[in-house]
């Protein structure tokens, strides 16, 4: 009997296997006692096991020789009591598929009686809703053909047959049932032997199922349902691994052909819920399932352990072979390494004697490099002092000692002084198995002493006449900090001498530009053309004069820390347009195109007003002077970090030598041209970067001699600190 069985975990009962579909539509067709009912009871079971949504079961009456409809399923309302059947119409497709074979049956054939026994003409009486595929027709009763004409179950659109088929089976042997009461007995029997053959396959540990020629599942235990099969509830994972076995197996199913007998093969599945990998061996047996028809009975047999035990032994088979060569390279490693080491290394057994002993240690106790009775007198002496320095540690409970041995060399007969230092070799259970034994020449040892001793005395000599160097640089000393004192004083009284000196300067400096502002205004009447042009000349030195005073004022200020910051809070684009107000003059009369940039981002600045004014009137001041032809630029942006803002002023003009760019800040450095000799001081830029300092920021220089200059004056929005030390200054 072919059929589906396939075991279905049942959630409530702990993932435990449901009842089987075929023993469930036994029971079922059992419990029903008439022919509709029987037929409705197998229609539900389609509906459930193979997604039948069109069904239709027709049974025969005997007494009216008719086929008549006993239920149906998706049919238009109106076909399924109007549905008859003459069965002397043996044209009919229906009466046709009572002989025992499964045919394809067009909707038409549904639509009523013939109209002349013109099968054409029942296609354009095909009623609303039977439109579609046609129906799959199978005869009520065993396969074989040996039951009497019982009916037909029609289904449309299932694609598994194997349902349909085992319906049309069971539900013909309950009708025949019947009929023939003797033929319930056969179905009661047929019953148990279903459940005895479920028993059976839950009973064994492995995975076991059937397949069918496509390789679909006809028949599985739990088993082999935990791997080739999962529901919607089930975790995507774990559809998936189901998924990847159910290609794996089929894979392997169709690798084996058409192999008679039963075949072997591994197959690598994967373990739905633990996600590890498991090795089946695969052992398969084809049978007849059906008419015409064969299927494969696959049994998997869990060898990961095998595997694993196997793979184990080799390991440790492996892992011996590793070990066997590992402790044959130690002992050789063993060899190299005694046969390396310059000291004597003696190997002494249990008993004191010795063992193994190194190339050096051979030269002390063996007289083979030296014959003669006194080699073999001396060699013998070794040894009765090492065998009584051995002796004392195996009296001892100590693992170690430590001692000095006089020892002769056998050759030569000289001294050796050395230092035995000896260990116990312990077992795994504390046994004594060995001592080792090494001997550390003192000959060198002594020597190093001596020389320690000479060098001592001379290094006492000479930490003596270092103590007299000390004090000859201690008075050294004390004469440089008084000069340093002096010169500390001689630098305040020059910064206090030149801020004097410059408001000395700058009172009768004032008077005298006062009163040639006077004159020039004609104040005190109209000078003639000579003398005004003298009086401009004595007006431009005098304002000259006067601005090196102030720098040199602003020098002493600075030098001294008492430069006074006043902060207060402004916008950098008003003060720069004030800048260029008041270098318009020289802008005119350079005749160069001047630029301003500043950011519409820019915060206010916090900050000493008049003295960022002044750094940046130099600094454009100076980019004016120094270009003859091109373009100069200011330019104002926020720094990276969002904390300073800085503020470039670029020109193209001569430009600044690597050399002179190191000393350009420096107090009276110029960059060394006609134009610096001519036109300053060198004090601008020196007094600019220190007030850039006292605010809390600097300026940065970067020049191309020849092409042109940018200094840029970076402060930070924010002063903290008003007040600057004269080590800021």
């Amino acid at each position: 009997m072919s059929g589906v069985a396939r075991l279905e975990p049942d959630p409530e009962r702990g993932g435990a296997p449901r009842v089987p579909p075929e023993l469930a539509l036994l029971t079922e067709l059992a419990e029903t006692s008439d022919a509709a009912g029987c037929a409705e009871r197998a229609l539900d079971w389609l509906t459930l096991h193979a997604g039948a949504r069109r069904a239709l079961v027709l049974g025969v009456d005997r007494g009216r020789r008719r086929l008549r409809c006993l239920a149906g399923r998706g049919l238009p309302a109106g076909i399924d009591p109007a549905l008859e059947v003459d069965l002397d119409e043996r044209g009919h497709p229906l009466v046709a598929a009572l002989a025992g074979k499964e045919l394809t049956i067009e909707p038409y054939a549904l639509a009523g009686p013939s109209r002349e026994g013109d099968p054409s003409a029942r296609e354009g009486a095909v009623p609303h809703g039977l439109e579609g595929p046609p129906f799959e027709a199978f005869p009520l009763g065993e396969p074989d053909g040996t039951s009497p004409e019982l009916g037909l179950l029609l289904a449309a659109g299932v694609g598994d047959r194997a349902p349909l088929r085992l319906a049309a089976q069971l539900l013909g042997m309950r009708l025949a049932a019947l009929a023939l009461p003797g033929l319930d007995g056969q179905l009661e029997r047929r019953r148990r032997e279903v459940e005895w053959l479920s028993g059976i396959l839950e009973a064994v540990t492995d995975p076991v199922l059937l397949t069918d020629s496509d390789g679909r599942t006809l028949v599985a235990n739990s088993h082999a349902e935990k791997l080739l099969s999962a529901d919607d509830q089930m975790s995507e994972g774990r559809r998936r691994a189901v998924a990847l076995n159910n290609m794996l197996f089929s894979a392997s199913l169709f690798t084996a052909g058409d192999e008679p007998g039963a075949t072997r093969r591994e197959v690598l599945l994967v373990d739905p819920i633990e996600g590890g990998d498991l090795m089946f061996e695969l052992i398969g047996s084809r049978l007849r399932v059906g008419p015409g028809e064969t299927g494969t009975v696959s049994l998997l047999r869990n060898i990961a352990d095998l595997r694993r035990a196997t793979e184990e032994i080799e390991e440790q088979y492996r892992r011996l072979h590793a070990a066997e060569a590992k402790t044959r390279a130690e002992r050789d490693r063993l060899d190299l390494i005694l046969n390396a080491v310059i000291d004597p290394v003696v190997v002494t057994d249990p008993s004191g004697n010795i063992a193994r002993m190194n190339p050096p240690a051979e030269r002390l106790f063996t007289s083979a490099e030296a014959e003669g009775d006194d080699a073999e007198r001396r060699v013998r002496a070794n040894d009765a002092v090492f065998t009584s320095f051995i002796s004392n540690l195996y009296a001892s409970q100590s693992l170690r000692q430590r001692g000095e041995l006089a020892l002769t060399d056998p050759g030569s007969g000289d001294r050796v002084p050395v230092e035995a230092i000896s260990g116990k070799v312990l077992s795994q259970h504390g046994e004594e198995t060995a001592v080792v034994t090494i001997l550390h020449d003192l000959t060198e040892a002594m020597e190093k002493a001596r020389l320690y001793e000479q060098v001592k005395r001379h290094s006492e000599e000479l930490e003596e006449r270092v103590r007299e160097a000390t004090g000859e640089l201690a008075e050294q000393n004390e004469l440089l900090r008084r000069q340093t004192l002096e010169l500390a004083e001689a630098s305040r009284l020059k910064d206090q001498f030149l801020a004097n000196v410059s408001h000395e300067l700058r009172t009768p400096l004032n008077a005298v530009l006062g009163y040639t502002s006077l004159l020039l205004q004609g104040v005190f009447g109209e000078l003639p053309d000579e003398q005004r042009q003298r009086l401009e000349r004595v007006d431009s030195n005098g304002r000259h004069l006067l601005a090196i005073i102030n720098d040199l004022l602003d020098v002493a200020r600075i030098e001294a820390g008492k430069m006074p910051v006043e902060l207060e809070r402004f916008a950098l684009a008003g003060l720069v347009d004030e800048v260029m107000v008041e270098v318009e003059p020289l802008i005119e009369k350079s005749g160069l195109d001047v630029s301003r940039d500043v950011g519409p981002d820019l915060p206010e600045l916090e900050s000493d007003r008049q003295k960022v004014k002044q750094i940046l009137i130099n600094l454009l001041s100076n980019a004016l002077k120094f270009t003859e032809v091109g373009a100069v630029a200011i330019r104002a942006r926020r720094t990276a970090d969002g904390r300073r803002v800085a503020v470039s002023v670029a020109d193209t003009g001569v430009g600044i030598s690597d050399e002179h760019q190191r000393t350009i800040f420096e107090a009276f450095g110029q960059t060394g041209t006609a134009v610096a000799r001519t036109q300053g001081t060198g004090l601008g830029l020196s007094i600019c970067r220190r007030l850039a300092t006292v605010l809390g920021g600097d300026i940065e220089l970067e020049s191309v001699e020849g092409e042109g200059s940018t200094f840029t004056l970076i402060l930070p929005l924010h002063r903290e600190d008003p007040t600057p030390t004269a080590e800021e200054a």
